[in-house]
Formats: C-alpha cells, structure tokens, sequence
C-alpha cells in the first residue's frame, strides 16, 4: 500500500505539471490565435492542442518518475501506448468542453475552464490512471528483452 500511495503522489505531481502546462496554453491560445472570435470552434481546438503538448510532458514524467521502476518494455512501444490512453483523457475533457458549449450554451472563459480543466481534467485523470498503472506501466506486462534461443535438443529426453 506505501508503494501505491506514493506512486499515486507522484502521478499527481506529474498531473500538476501536465495541468499547468494545459491550463496556461488553452487560456493562451483561446485569448489569442484561438479565440472563439476569429474562429467558432476555437476553443475546442485549443484544448486539443494543449492537451497534447501536456501529453508529452505527461508521458516523460510518468515514465521516468512516477512509473520509473515498472519501465519494462522499448520506450516507443510504451509511448504509443501512453498516447492511446491519453487520447481518451483528451476526448472526454473536449466532450466536457463540447457539451457545456454546444449543449448548454455556457461560453465564457469560466465556463469553459471548469469543463474542459476541472470536471474534463478530473474525469480523464481517473480514466489515465487507471489504464497507465494497469496496462501502460503494469509491472506483470512482461519484460520486452527477448527470450535466449532455444536449442534443437532442449527438451529431449536424455539418451538412456
């Protein structure tokens, strides 16, 4: 249990910085190049584009600190498979996004801020979680160094 809730803090120190790093580029881009002023859906485009810059930072902090001893397989590998899992964590904060605007035509700065970085954020931080410690870094995975060869006569019963 010590070993899980310190590696829980970790992926939250992970998280803040990834939040941070979301937070300040979605209110950036949606105030300038993105504001809904010069293009309807550009809050939206915002917030995938800064989700996938903090993916990055993401997937550098929890490989090499949070999940640092479960790294097992080639990096690529595991990167593809953090991306996969993050993109689900983008897709329901831009759903939160989309509904809160689309739906229930809320589009002030607040109200974009809490449904795409609190309530999206919130709900796709337990959906990475989750998926990160049970299939990205999940320690029983298997180690990716290939097995020693086997010789032709390994197995054979012993001449007798």
């Amino acid at each position: 249990m010590p070993r899980i809730l310190a590696q829980v803090g970790r992926f939250g120190v992970v998280g803040i910085v990834g939040l941070v790093v979301d937070i300040a580029l979605f209110n950036l881009l949606r105030a300038t190049v993105l504001s809904p002023d010069e293009l309807a859906a550009g809050p939206i485009v915002a917030k995938i584009v800064s989700t996938s810059v903090a993916i990055v930072v993401n997937w550098v902090g929890s490989r090499y600190w949070s999940f640092r001893l479960e790294q097992r397989r080639p990096p690529l590998r595991e990167a593809v498979e953090f991306v996969l899992v993050s993109i689900g964590g983008l897709i329901i904060a831009v759903a939160c996004l989309a509904v809160s605007r689309e739906v229930l035509g809320l589009t002030s700065v607040l109200a974009d801020n809490i449904a795409s970085n609190v309530v999206g954020l919130g709900l796709g931080a337990l959906f990475r979680f989750s998926l990160y410690r049970w299939w990205v870094f999940h320690p029983r995975r298997g180690s990716w160094r290939r097995p020693a060869p086997v010789s032709a006569t390994a197995g054979a019963r012993p001449a007798g």
